[in-house]
């Protein structure tokens, strides 16, 4: 599988990395996936300390112990579970990174995490305070690289121009292009990689498409479109370009020069399968991307600033 450099860092990720939230805590299950993924070229890794109280992140740990420095292991941190664990809270302090890193270090089983990422943030943090945790903690050798989770173009703006971070995990797809205007060209400037989560818009973008319809979307929609409107775009686009749906809406995303991987996650081998396939696949043409962008809503940010 290609590979692609992650910001200025030294890590090259494969362009398809596994999103582990939805493996579930059955570990022979979720181990099971893990290793398919391994086996199948994928290097790049990504859970968080939020994720099933941690045993997530244990399960990752045990799954790759083997193939460590093969790997690339990617979790986040800024939400801190109360004691309850019936809810959670926002603390991108120094004083709790520092020691909710020890935490997942341990999880994890390794002596270091690859890509350290806040795991959201907003223009009020103490944006400061954070940045000097994570080099802090890079000085240490606790972490290689570390990033945000982020689709604020505000707070994007401020680590890269404050930090020193290699990459920014957001929102994309080609039925939420928000992105592109502004975050996106920021981050090539910066070398800043993007890594893309949501690609498939819920399933909207798979070949099962509007079957994956919630009663949300039914209702509300999905971002600026009606669902009247993506009964209408959703089949035309598919007959237009008569491939595989997920291929369509991977290949959009790693189009861009900004964008470094596509994180999607899979609940079977099949899936899985599925997917690296998908960005096995044939690139887009420079006119198939125009055509998308051509029949589609050039998204902006509003609320999320």
């Amino acid at each position: 599988m290609q590979k692609r450099r992650l910001g200025k860092s030294d890590l090259f990720v494969s362009t398809l990395g596994l999103g582990c939230m939805s493996l579930g805590t059955e570990p022979n299950k979720a181990e099971t996936i893990i290793r398919a993924a391994f086996e199948e070229g994928i290097n790049y890794f990504d859970t968080a300390d939020l994720y099933d109280f941690g045993e997530n992140e244990k399960i990752i740990g045990t799954s790759l112990k083997s193939v460590r420095e093969q790997v690339v292991i990617a979790t986040k941190v800024g939400n801190h579970w109360n004691e309850a664990k019936d809810g959670w809270r926002w603390d991108p302090s120094k004083e709790y990174i520092k020691e909710a890193v020890k935490k997942s270090l341990t999880r994890l089983n390794t002596e270091y995490i690859d890509l350290y990422q806040l795991h959201g943030g907003t223009i009020d943090d103490p944006i400061d305070e954070t940045i000097e945790a994570f080099e802090e903690l890079k000085k240490e050798g606790s972490i290689r690289y570390y990033g945000i989770s982020s689709i604020r173009p505000n707070v994007i703006r401020e680590y890269a121009s404050k930090s020193t971070i290699d990459s920014v995990m957001m929102q994309y797809s080609l039925l939420d292009r928000r992105p592109e205007e502004e975050a996106l060209l920021l981050l090539q400037k910066h070398q800043i990689s993007a890594v893309c989560r949501g690609s498939l818009a819920k399933g909207l973008l798979s070949d099962k498409m509007l079957a994956k319809a919630s009663l949300s979307v039914k209702k509300n929609g999905y971002l600026d479109y009606s669902f009247s409107e993506l009964t209408e775009l959703l089949p035309a686009l598919q007959a237009q370009f008569g491939r595989p749906f997920n291929e369509i809406a991977l290949q959009y995303d790693l189009a861009h020069p900004a964008v470094a991987a596509v994180i999607v996650g899979a609940s079977s081998t099949q899936q899985l399968k599925e997917n690296i396939s998908a960005v096995s696949s044939k690139a887009l043409t420079a006119d198939e991307i125009d055509y998308i962008k051509q029949h589609t809503k050039e998204n902006k940010y509003t609320a999320h600033r």
